[in-house]
C-alpha cells in the first residue's frame, strides 16, 4: 500500500495573518453577510438576524483560532454542532445551510490574502489546505448535528402521532374534541373517508412498502400497531381511491374494513380490519375485504362457541349412524346450494342431477339434523355451522 503524501505544514505567517483577521473579525462578518445574502434569502424568515449574525461571528472566531493555532474555548468548539441542531429545528434547508458555511473559506482566504504582501502570499499557498480543512471540519460538524437532529425530530413526531392515534382509539371516536385534535396532529380531514388495513406482524413489511408508495404520491396516512396487528389508515381523496390502495396491497395478506365515513368512524374500522385479518386463511396471498369474509370473521370471533355451533347444528349427521358416503354427499349438496342463488334448479345443474334428487337430499338432511336448507333462517345457521366446522378442522390437532 502507498502512503498518501503528507500535507505541507502550515506557514507561521498564515497563523500571524489569522490573528490579525481575528482582531478585525467584524469586517470579515460584513463581507460574509454580503456574500451569503442570496442564500440567506431562502430562509431569512426562519432565522432571526441577531441569531444569524451571532452564530456566524462565533463560526469565524472558531475558524480563525484554528488557523492561528490558538486555544479554542470549550463552548466555542461546539458551535458547529449547535448551529446544525438549531438550523434543523428552524427548518433551514440543509443544502443552503452547507453552502453558506462553505463560503467561510472564500471569506477567510480573501481576508488572509488581503493582509499579505507578495512574499506572504507565496507562503500562504502552503497553508491553503489547513484553512480548507478547518472549514470542512466546521461544515461536517454542522451536517452531522443537523442530520442527527432531523432523525430525532422525526422520531419525536412519529411518537406524537402514535400517541394521538392511540387517543382516538381509546375514545372510540366519540369525543369530538379529540377527533378534531387528532385531525390536526395527523393532517387528517375529519370529514374525509378512510380505509383501514390490518396485517399480521409477519406481513407488516408489505404494509410498509405500500405506505411508502402511497406517501410518494402525496397520500395522507398513518402507520400503527395495535393488538399484535400492523395497521395502515389511509385518507381517501382525489386519486387515492380504495382501488388505488388495493393496487398497492397486491400480494400482501391483509384485512380491509369498509370505508369509514369520517375520522370518528376510524376506531370501528380498525376493529373490523383487525377482525378480518385474524380470519385470513393461511394460504392467503393478498387483501381480504370484510364484505367477503363476514362468515369467517363471525366464526373466528365466536372462538370456542364455533365448535358448539358446528356440533349442535351438524352433529346429527354423525350421531345418526348414517354411512359416511351419504353424509358427505348431503353436505356437498348443501354447500353447493348455499354457494348459489338458492334455486333448486341451479343446484341440480351444478351437481349434474335431477332437481327431485336435490329435494330428496334436502329432505334426508332435514331428517338427520332438523335443519332445512330451503328455510332462510336455517340456511343462515347452516352457513355459519359449516364455516365453524371448517374452522375447527383447521386447528392444530384436529
Amino acid at each position: 500500500m502507498h502512503t498518501p503524501p503528507a500535507s505541507p505544514p502550515p506557514s507561521p505567517r498564515a497563523a500571524e495573518l489569522a490573528v490579525e483577521c481575528l482582531q478585525e473579525i467584524d469586517s470579515l462578518l460584513v463581507d460574509w453577510l454580503e456574500t451569503v445574502r442570496p442564500l440567506r434569502a431562502q430562509y431569512a424568515d426562519a432565522v432571526p438576524d441577531d441569531d444569524f449574525r451571532e452564530t456566524a461571528l462565533q463560526a469565524f472566531e472558531l475558524l480563525l483560532r484554528t488557523v492561528a493555532e490558538l486555544p479554542v474555548p470549550a463552548g466555542l468548539a461546539g458551535i458547529s454542532g449547535r448551529i446544525g441542531e438549531r438550523r434543523a429545528r428552524q427548518g433551514v434547508p440543509l443544502d443552503s445551510l452547507l453552502a453558506a458555511a462553505r463560503l467561510d473559506f472564500r471569506v477567510v482566504w480573501a481576508a488572509l490574502v488581503e493582509r499579505a504582501d507578495d512574499e506572504d502570499k507565496v507562503l500562504l499557498v502552503a497553508s491553503a489546505y489547513q484553512v480548507w480543512e478547518a472549514v470542512e471540519a466546521h461544515v461536517t460538524g454542522i451536517m452531522t448535528a443537523y442530520q442527527r437532529t432531523v432523525l430525532e425530530m422525526g422520531r419525536q413526531r412519529e411518537d406524537e402521532r402514535r400517541l394521538w392515534f392511540d387517543r382516538l382509539l381509546e375514545t372510540g371516536g366519540h369525543n369530538p374534541t379529540v377527533v378534531r385534535d387528532v385531525g390536526v396532529a395527523l393532517g387528517f380531514r375529519p370529514t374525509a373517508d378512510f380505509l383501514c388495513v390490518a396485517a399480521l406482524p409477519g406481513a407488516g413489511g408489505g404494509l410498509h412498502g405500500a405506505a411508502t408508495a402511497l406517501r410518494a404520491v402525496g397520500t395522507t396516512l398513518q402507520r400503527h400497531t395495535v393488538s399484535s396487528a400492523s395497521l395502515l389508515v389511509v385518507q381517501l381523496e382525489g386519486r387515492v381511491t380504495e382501488g388505488a390502495v388495493l393496487d398497492r396491497l397486491e400480494g400482501v395478506p391483509c384485512g380491509l374494513s369498509p370505508a369509514a365515513e369520517g375520522l370518528a368512524e376510524v376506531p370501528r374500522a380498525v376493529e373490523l380490519a383487525t377482525a378480518t385479518v385474524r380470519a385470513l386463511p393461511e394460504a392467503a396471498t393478498g387483501p381480504l375485504r370484510l364484505a367477503d369474509a363476514w362468515l369467517d370473521v363471525l366464526v373466528h370471533r365466536a372462538d370456542s362457541f364455533a365448535g358448539h355451533l358446528a356440533q349442535d347444528v351438524l352433529g346429527g349427521l354423525t350421531d345418526s349412524g348414517a354411512p359416511a358416503a351419504e353424509t358427505s354427499r348431503l353436505l356437498h349438496t348443501v354447500r353447493v346450494h348455499l354457494a348459489g342463488s338458492g334455486s333448486i334448479a341451479e343446484t341440480a345443474d351444478a351437481l349434474y342431477c335431477h332437481r327431485n334428487t336435490v329435494q330428496q337430499r334436502f329432505t334426508r338432511f332435514f331428517q338427520l339434523t332438523g335443519r332445512d336448507v330451503r328455510r332462510p333462517e336455517d340456511a343462515a345457521l347452516l352457513a355459519l355451522a359449516l364455516r365453524a366446522r371448517k374452522h375447527e378442522g383447521s386447528r392444530p390437532g384436529q
